[in-house]
């Protein structure tokens, strides 16, 4: 059997595979969400979700240096990357190695709803795989809708602190804010990841501020530290909001969530401004 990764490889195996190693925390609860999860020999130490199955598992170093010998020794029949999260070298390295390598690399919601269909495919376990993107698209089709007369908010969004920094519109997690119907303030920036200072997203005007939990753990502790954005439309109304990070930066079942939170979160604003 044969079929296209994300960055249009093709990978070969000569049967559904049995020995699966995911290097990719999102990837690793999609696969236990499509019922694949007993064939899942070995993951990341960042792989959080389902915590009940991943505890169980061998731990296979991070996201960015992962153990490459002991991956080796477990034989795995398919070894699953993201071009993000993962890197470059070790991609290479596995296949010097001869390990089947499949790459996600979604950079839109509607990519992620196909990476699961794919996976569905490559997997052979469509019967769970299409209801779930059956219920994406149609979700993602409704907010389409809805929302082509609709103005977006213009958003900030950071991913970190010390330095701040966010991201571009080449990036999934500023897709899934345009989705549901925002407008990423630096999305015309040309670094896909970059660190800003707020004065300079003060002159943006943004009239909503998102901490998301994850990468960095913001909390609403950390609102004192926006600061130089009092005085922007955000800011004096006072719409700042911890987020989920995995709604808006986890593919896989949590596009649902992140298609639900931020849209209704977003029509409560737009309700708010248009009072």
């Amino acid at each position: 059997m044969q079929f296209l990764d994300d960055l249009q490889r093709a990978v070969t195996l000569s049967a559904p595979p049995q020995r699966i190693i995911c290097l990719v925390p999102s990837i690793t609860e999609t696969l236990f969400a499509l019922g694949v999860g007993d064939h899942v020999i070995g993951v990341t130490d960042y792989c959080t979700h389902p915590p009940e199955r991943v505890a169980l598992l061998p731990k296979l170093g991070g996201t960015k240096d992962p153990h490459r010998e002991a991956i080796l020794r477990l034989e795995p029949d398919l070894l699953i990357l993201n071009d993000e999260e993962n890197r470059r070298e070790d991609f290479a390295w596995f296949v010097e190695h001869g390990l089947p390598v499949y790459v996600t690399a979604p950079r839109t919601v509607a990519a992620g709803i196909t990476m699961i269909d794919k996976l569905g495919s490559a997997l052979s376990c469509q019967s769970s795989s299409e209801p779930m993107v059956h219920a994406m698209q149609a979700a993602y089709a409704r907010l389409t809708a809805e929302l082509a007369t609709q103005p977006r908010l213009r958003v900030f969004c950071p991913i970190w602190r010390k330095p701040w920094m966010s991201f571009n519109h080449d990036t999934y997690s500023d897709d899934m804010l345009w989705a549901t119907g925002g407008e990423n303030v630096l999305r015309n920036n040309t670094e896909r990841y970059f660190s800003i200072i707020l004065e300079e997203v003060a002159a943006l005007s943004p009239q909503v501020v998102l901490l998301p939990s994850e990468p960095y753990p913001f909390e609403t502790k950390h609102f004192i530290h926006l600061q130089p954005l009092a005085d922007t439309p955000a800011g004096r109304s006072g719409h700042f909001y911890c987020i989920d990070g995995m709604a808006l930066c986890w593919y896989g079942p949590r596009i649902l969530d992140g298609l639900e939170q931020l849209a209704q979160l977003f029509a409560y604003v737009r309700a708010t401004i248009d009072d």
